[in-house]
């Protein structure tokens, strides 16, 4: 009788070049999937991309907000492409008074959302404004201070309108100070305010941060007397002012508040709002 003799377990190898390869692959997957992500975050935003208030959280922090009592201010906002078409019915309606939309940035860069911000708050009564993000790195100041005023940063005296301002503070896209040594920076401030002035007759408002400005002017104090002072604060108090003004006229408080995040305060009342538009 035959004798069957069951056959060995053949068992199933897997190549070990295969494993190899399989695991080689993995890895440079994860390698490449995982690098845009590290790079990105050291690159700059995109030229354009600048705002208000852009480094103060950055560089200075927060500390708190002001008190809810607005008796002898007045609530205002600024927004920029960032906002997109802003419900300015519903900050008419929660108590803001005034606005300022970003205009321009540099000799490149015009809002595509200017027109609905501008005339937008306008219609629903707001006294409103237009500001230049300025880039000293690019070009000079005369230069800039004119493709705002043809950008729409320019001024009348309708009592609706209130004058142009320089935003000046941290470089988003490179050196704090733009590459400037101090007197350098205040010659460019100068250019561009004098040349706002005999564009539209008035002396524009400077908006910057108190740190900023000691860093990259050396604190000069020679606007003071002309330029009106808004100022960047994220704090229950405005704190410390940069060199010369010794009041300041706006105050921007916070970048998270209600509906489009920048917030500040007019230091007065509406009539003061009303008579900075007037001249």
């Amino acid at each position: 009788m035959p004798v069957h003799r069951p056959e060995p377990l053949r068992t199933r190898h897997t190549p070990v070049a295969g494993l190899l390869l399989a695991t080689v692959l993995t890895l440079t997957l994860l390698v490449l999937t995982s690098r845009p992500a590290s790079a990105s975050a050291d690159e700059p935003p995109p030229r354009g991309s600048a705002h208000m208030g852009m480094g103060v959280v950055t560089h200075d922090g927060t500390a708190g907000e002001p008190i809810a009592d607005l008796a002898a201010q007045t609530e205002g906002v600024d927004v920029s492409s960032h906002q997109g078409n802003v419900a300015w019915s519903t900050l008419w309606d929660s108590g803001v008074k005034w606005a300022y939309v970003k205009a321009t940035e540099g000799t490149y860069y015009t809002n595509p959302y200017f027109t609905q911000q501008y005339t937008g708050s306008y219609k629903v009564g707001m006294i409103r404004g237009a500001y230049h993000f300025a880039t000293p790195d690019t070009t000079n100041g005369a230069t800039q201070a004119n493709y705002f005023v043809n950008h729409g940063g320019g001024w009348s005296g309708d009592g609706k309108t209130l004058p142009g301002v320089l935003d000046i503070e941290w470089n988003p896209y490179g050196d704090a100070c733009y590459g400037k040594t101090p007197s350098a920076m205040v010659t460019w401030i100068r250019d561009f305010v004098n040349q706002y002035k005999s564009r539209t007759g008035r002396a524009p408002v400077i908006y910057t941060a108190t740190s900023w400005w000691k860093q990259c002017t050396g604190n000069y104090s020679g606007f003071a007397t002309a330029n009106p002072l808004w100022v960047a604060r994220y704090a229950a108090e405005v704190g410390e002012l940069p060199a010369g003004w010794d009041y300041y006229t706006m105050w921007q408080y916070t970048s998270s508040g209600p509906t489009v995040g920048d917030h500040n305060r007019f230091n007065g009342a509406l009539d003061r709002v009303v008579a900075l538009a007037k001249g």
